[in-house]
């Protein structure tokens, strides 16, 4: 028998009834059986430790996150709660997506088959991601200004003070949004009877910014970043300065402008090299290969990787 997956993050944290307790001292929390550890611990191993980024929960294992990567390098974190009676009732999963999948789960299943169905779960939303690229890099998206994979809403700017705020279907990424207008009345009222106008002409064939474009028949303005000069230099995104300081102790460093830059085209946030290495160092899940240190980037947390010495 063929069991659906429960979505909730709550699910399997109270699998019976909550009791109320008198007194001080309640009766002793349910415990599990010896043979769930080592049975989690196998199905670790099946999808691979160097997979696991956390175990937490009450036992140390009842909550574990997995770091997966989709086809286009993001990573990805799901989480994956185990009920008391798990396997023979699904876990509950977690992770930053627009909708989180179906899961099918029978009492066979075992973690890996959670981890291969979030991974064609990724495929499905490659399209959706690509979309959302798209808009940030072409438009003037004022909101949000650090978006994560699960927001499927952006407020972009018209200029003159006006808005039109954008939610995106995850499940039809090149279909006709929804919208709002933002602004004033006078301004909008153009670009509104536009919209009601066009938007018969929405081509699901057409990039996003294209078919925003010929629906409001308008100009749209072009994000700030990209109207940025080419030798213009950009601060770095940790110690917010342009140049690091002249100080002999930063050697070759001393007083260079920012030098590397998240490869992420949603983010493109530059960073000295410097101050990126002595972040990386501060946070425990960096990994280090050799003389390079392995991370992610501090505002999208797309992996990024710096050498661990200046020579």
């Amino acid at each position: 028998m063929v069991l659906l997956a429960t979505l909730s993050r709550d699910a399997g944290a109270h699998p019976c009834p909550a009791q109320e307790f008198q007194g001080e001292a309640g009766p002793p929390r349910p415990r599990r059986p010896s043979a769930f550890y080592s049975s989690v611990f196998a199905q670790i191993e099946e999808v691979g430790w160097g997979q696991l980024v956390s175990a937490a929960g009450d036992d140390g294992v009842s909550c574990l996150t997995f770091r997966v990567m989709d086809e286009q390098r993001r990573h990805h974190l799901l989480e994956i709660t185990l009920p008391m009676n798990y396997p023979t009732c699904p876990p509950s999963i977690a992770a930053d997506v627009p909708y989180l999948p179906k899961l099918q789960w029978s009492k066979s299943s075992r973690l890996k088959d959670v981890l291969c169905q979030f991974q064609e779960h990724l495929k499905v939303l490659q399209d959706y991601w690509s979309t959302m690229d798209g808009i940030d890099k072409a438009l003037w998206v004022v909101d949000p200004t650090k978006p994560t994979y699960a927001m499927s809403h952006r407020r972009i700017a018209l200029g003159d003070d006006c808005y039109i705020l954008l939610h995106v279907d995850a499940q039809k990424p090149n279909s006709l949004p929804e919208c709002r207008f933002l602004g004033t009345d006078g301004k909008l009222e153009r670009l509104i009877k536009n919209w009601r106008k066009n938007r018969k002409r929405w081509s699901a064939d057409k990039k996003f910014h294209e078919n925003l474009s010929t629906v409001l028949d308008f100009a749209l303005p072009q994000p700030p970043s990209m109207c940025i000069k080419d030798d213009q230099q950009a601060d770095c995104g940790i110690c917010y300065a342009t140049h690091l300081p002249v100080d002999d102790e930063l050697g070759t460093q001393s007083g260079c402008a920012a030098d590397y830059k998240c490869e992420n085209p949603s983010c493109s946030r530059a960073f000295h090299s410097v101050c990126l290495r002595d972040w990386l160092r501060t946070i425990t899940t960096t990994r280090q290969s050799f003389d390079v240190l392995f991370g992610n980037c501090p505002y999208c947390s797309e992996p990024v990787a710096v050498k661990s010495t200046d020579s």
